[in-house]
């Protein structure tokens, strides 16, 4: 199989993951719940696995929240911030996991910039749309469906300036941009731990900048005469027991994006630059391509062919992508995509040249077979690709 769904989750693994979490499973008790070798062992892997995550995201220990997945940190730094009525700013390339929390709130929602691959005037956005009354800003450093890499920085400079609380959504980010929470003094990062960190599913992290109001009640290991949540980092955002196999194959997938370093940007760059350049090259194919300002999550279409179909196709042929909305209509609906979604391919560590390469000739090869059944389709019109 070709995978090329690695925004959703990234299925190749470094073989230490599931190393870790065969371990943990056989040698993890219950962290905090005892002082035999088996529970110390569990709270040995948790602490190690808050330490690493600091030492990657510029946080303290005590800050870094283990989470299920990104979802979970997100509605956690949003029921912290956001009440019903409040006014909230947001992009317009936010994920359902940012928006919903909103609807059901009720949240007074603005949209500060629908600009796709333009920085300069998304943080122009922002700073028009920031005003006293903002109760929070939210922001995602890149979209899970284009791969626009936002101005997080510029945005948080701005927030730290106005004095409104800042939430980033690391989704896409985590593991291929530096982040620092010390540098942007953001009220909450989050981030999964099952894309980018090469960790597994059910995994995730949450910076905290400030103290969360729980999510979850329950046992924590600490202070258990009180009836409310411990009033500290990290016991007040995590009751009941922790998924220590999840955390010790987190800390193998932080361990490994530490080892590779750079690389791992490096080389996602000149695979997304070949992917890009090869769709652009196939008649009847609308590519959304940003050069320096994305990552590797390439959405594209093709004229006169449904989505969901050429996707199909492609997974007929073992080819792994994505199509549709993406869980995130909101970015469709500022790039002029929301009626038609669009295919998403997207790159991991693991990648080859090679595959780029079938996965291209695959596209073109299934797009000659629909034009020789169809009349000419109409090309599509709106919006303007960078290459």
């Amino acid at each position: 199989m070709i995978y090329l769904d690695n925004a959703a989750t990234t299925l190749q693994k470094p073989a230490s993951v599931p190393r870790a979490m065969a371990q943990a499973v056989q040698r993890c008790a219950n962290p905090g719940r005892g002082g035999y070798a088996a529970s110390m062992q569990a709270a040995d892997t948790l602490l190690e696995l808050r330490q690493a995550a600091a030492d990657c995201f510029d946080a303290d220990p005590e800050q870094v929240v283990l989470t299920m997945n990104a979802t979970h940190g997100l509605n956690l730094a949003i029921r912290t911030l956001v009440s019903p009525g409040d006014r909230v700013v947001i992009s317009g390339y936010e994920h359902n996991a940012v928006v919903r929390p909103l609807h059901a709130l009720g949240a007074e929602l603005s949209v500060a910039s629908r600009a796709l691959f333009d920085p300069a005037r998304t943080a122009a956005d922002f700073e028009a749309a920031i005003s006293r009354d903002t109760k929070a800003v939210i922001v995602n450093h890149a979209s899970n469906v284009f791969g626009y890499v936002q101005p997080v920085e510029e945005i948080a400079a701005l927030c730290r300036q106005r004095g409104v609380p800042l939430i980033v959504d690391a989704s896409q980010s985590a593991g291929i941009l530096p982040i620092s929470l010390r540098h942007l003094g953001a009220a909450f990062i989050a981030m999964p731990g099952h894309k980018a960190l090469y960790g597994p599913q059910g995994t995730g992290l949450l910076l905290c900048g400030r103290l969360p109001d729980p999510l979850l009640f329950g046992g924590t290991g600490s202070q258990s005469r009180l009836p409310e949540m411990p009033d500290f980092l990290p016991d007040r955002a995590e009751a009941g027991t922790q998924n220590v196999p999840g955390a010790a194959g987190l800390l193998a997938g932080l361990g490994f994006v530490r080892g590779q370093g750079s690389a791992l940007r490096v080389r996602e760059r000149q695979c997304r630059a070949q992917l890009c350049r090869g769709l652009a090259a196939i008649s009847g194919v609308q590519v959304f391509s940003g050069g320096a300002d994305q990552l590797g999550v390439v959405s594209f279409r093709a004229a006169g062919m449904d989505c969901e179909d050429l996707a199909a196709q492609l997974a007929e042929r073992g080819i792994a992508v994505r199509a549709g909305l993406h869980c995130a209509p909101l970015a469709h609906e500022s790039a002029g995509t929301l009626g038609s979604g669009t295919v998403r391919a997207s790159l991991g560590a693991f990648n080859r040249s090679e595959e780029i390469a079938a996965f291209l000739d695959a596209v073109e090869e299934i797009l000659k077979k629909q034009e020789g059944t169809q009349e000419k389709p109409l090309p599509f019109h709106g919006f303007s690709c960078i290459i």
